[in-house]
């Protein structure tokens, strides 16, 4: 098991803190030994601070010590990926072209949500360089490992926090999904990802990755992504895109009663190859929903794979972005993303334009799909977790990696809320996620969904 944590989750420690079994203090100091027991490891942070994060902690205790908590999830140790921006903390977000010498002085709406609440903040996890790519490893802070088989990759581009909150190396984190990027390594490490509705959680600065990107909650249960998409779905002006606040709480709607809802599930969206291991777990899991009292059909959704132009999508934002870098920079960046940079430059503006019409067109199709169905059933990823430290499994025929992980990226061109709740693992000991996926708007529900497989697969 490679000491990967079966300590409490952050629901049961916020229960701990108010009776004064546990205090926040005494948590916090669980997760930095963690981390320096197990980080050299696995490489899941770039940067720890124990020091603040004992501070924060001994306010949290005070705050509890007087029945005066400031949120739900007061106390709780949290990471957060270091690709938001964080005060006094610098945001290098995995480039060696970026000066950590210069002012830090703002909060991204996430990172000011997680203080306003009172959450603990242990440091920033690490990330491929811009978030580019869907494994962990970076010129600047080198390869992030899966707490499961630290031979393997943890998955990405939010592969450090998922491997923290496996581990044990705090509760809770907060990633970034343009293509996958919180699904496919909570699917790799065993937690449970969510990337809710575009525009649910605020972000600053705008990603250049514009409508793929979206911020999500990353946990070891499905009642901790709940409590924590409360406190991050609050409105910033900064984000001209950001929804309006949610009506009533996910905490409550999470236990809404989704039996007799109808599910799509689609083993293989009709163009994916998925290894038999994992098609026989998720689709063991399917059954275990239906017979709980979930309808479910299986059907594909119908349309192609959308490969190329979210392609397009993806390499026009990279070359956008790293056209702000100071010259010569294409010689330190990742190679991967150099090519993926150089591809972007390749493309015209109606170029993009017709790659966001078929965006826009492929979302138009989910729509319509979801009258008829509730929810759609997949598996997060087709393959288990591969050799730490490439872009694609060694050996296979994939150029890139969107061609190893086609069952994540068209719901970032849709927008559309998607979850991977684990549900087992191989033979081999590696974890494996199932896929929920809604209509837009309806965060609520795939979380419902989540909650009931979850309870049935405990049962």
């Amino acid at each position: 098991m490679n000491n990967v944590s079966t300590s409490l989750t952050a629901s049961e420690l916020v229960v701990a803190y108010s009776t004064g079994e546990i205090s926040p203090v005494e948590a916090t100091k669980v997760a930095l030994r963690a981390i320096e027991e197990h980080d050299q490891k696995y490489n899941a942070y770039c940067l720890v601070d124990p020091e603040g994060a004992l501070a924060q902690a001994k306010l949290s205790e005070a705050r509890w010590r007087d029945g005066n908590p400031i949120g739900g999830l007061d106390g709780v140790p949290t990471s957060i990926k270091d690709m938001f921006l964080t005060q006094g903390w610098p945001t290098l977000r995995g480039s060696k072209c970026i000066d950590a010498n210069q002012p830090w002085d703002v909060d991204s709406p996430v990172t000011a949500r997680l203080r306003e609440n009172g959450l603990v903040l242990l440091g920033k996890t690490t990330t491929p360089e811009l978030a580019w790519k869907a494994v962990t490893d970076s010129p600047l802070t080198g390869i992030t490992r899966n707490p499961w088989d630290p031979s393997r990759t943890s998955g990405g581009s939010s592969g450090g926090s998922a491997a923290a909150v496996a581990a044990g190396m705090g509760e809770l984190s907060v990633g970034t999904d343009g293509g996958g990027s919180i699904r496919i390594p909570a699917s790799f490490c065993g937690i449970v990802g969510f990337k809710p509705t575009h525009g649910r959680i605020p972000l600053y600065p705008a990603s250049p990755f514009g409508p793929l990107s979206h911020a999500g909650p990353m946990a070891r249960s499905v009642d901790d992504i709940a409590l924590l998409l409360d406190i991050l779905a609050t409105p910033d002006h900064r984000d001209p895109a950001a929804l309006a606040p949610p009506v009533g709480t996910y905490r409550e709607a999470v236990r809404r009663d989704v039996r007799g809802l109808i599910a799509a599930f689609s083993p293989t969206m009709g163009y994916v190859d998925v290894e038999p291991e994992i098609a026989t777990l998720v689709a063991a899991a399917v059954t275990k929903l239906a017979e709980a009292g979930l309808q479910v059909e299986e059907t594909d959704p119908g349309f192609t794979d959308p490969l190329d132009a979210f392609g397009v999508l993806w390499s026009t934002g990279a070359a956008k972005w790293l056209s702000t870098f100071p010259e010569g920079s294409d010689k330190l960046v990742d190679p991967g993303l150099r090519r993926v940079w150089e591809q972007g430059l390749t493309y015209s503006a109606s170029d993009y334009l017709d790659a966001n019409a078929e965006r826009a067109a492929l979302g138009i199709k989910m729509g319509e799909f979801h009258t008829r169905y509730d929810v759609l059933i997949t598996p997060t990823m087709p393959i288990s977790p591969f050799e730490a430290g490439h872009d694609v499994p060694p050996g296979s025929d994939f150029e890139w990696w969107p061609e190893w992980t086609r069952f994540t990226y068209p719901f970032n061109m849709t927008q559309q809320p998607a979850i991977s709740v684990p549900v087992g693992f191989t033979t081999e000991g590696l974890p494996v996620g199932l896929q929920i996926v809604g209509p837009r708007h309806s965060d609520d529900l795939v979380l419902a969904v989540a909650k009931l497989l979850e309870e049935v697969l405990h049962s």
